[in-house]
């Protein structure tokens, strides 16, 4: 975002950029609902696979198992959102067969 379109006012001791331009305002509205869905799929990942860990580490192998396409299919859309990178994603399926495997 350019400086020349954004105002800084000092706010609760921190300065704060505030959109001038109609551009900067349109730009400003579209990134904070953009972050806000960003927010709620990064929730969504983070709750699924904190399911699944709590799941592996009760040994309840057969919920788990049970789980687990819901848990790739939540990192592959975080990956496909930009919300991890899609090797991470990637990676993190595998560690997580390997449990489910280790426990069954």
């Amino acid at each position: 975002m350019a400086i020349k379109n954004l105002a800084l006012i000092k706010v609760f001791g921190s300065m704060t950029a505030m959109p001038i331009t109609e551009s900067a305002k349109k730009a400003l509205r579209g990134s904070r609902r953009k972050r806000d869905v960003n927010l709620r799929r990064k929730k969504d990942v983070n709750e699924t696979i904190k399911k699944f860990r709590k799941l592996v580490a009760e040994k309840k192998g057969k919920e788990a198992k049970e789980l687990f396409p819901q848990v790739q299919k939540v990192l592959d859309k975080g990956a496909k959102g930009g919300i991890m990178k899609a090797n991470a994603a990637a990676r993190k399926k595998s560690r997580f067969v390997k449990m489910v495997k280790k426990i069954s």
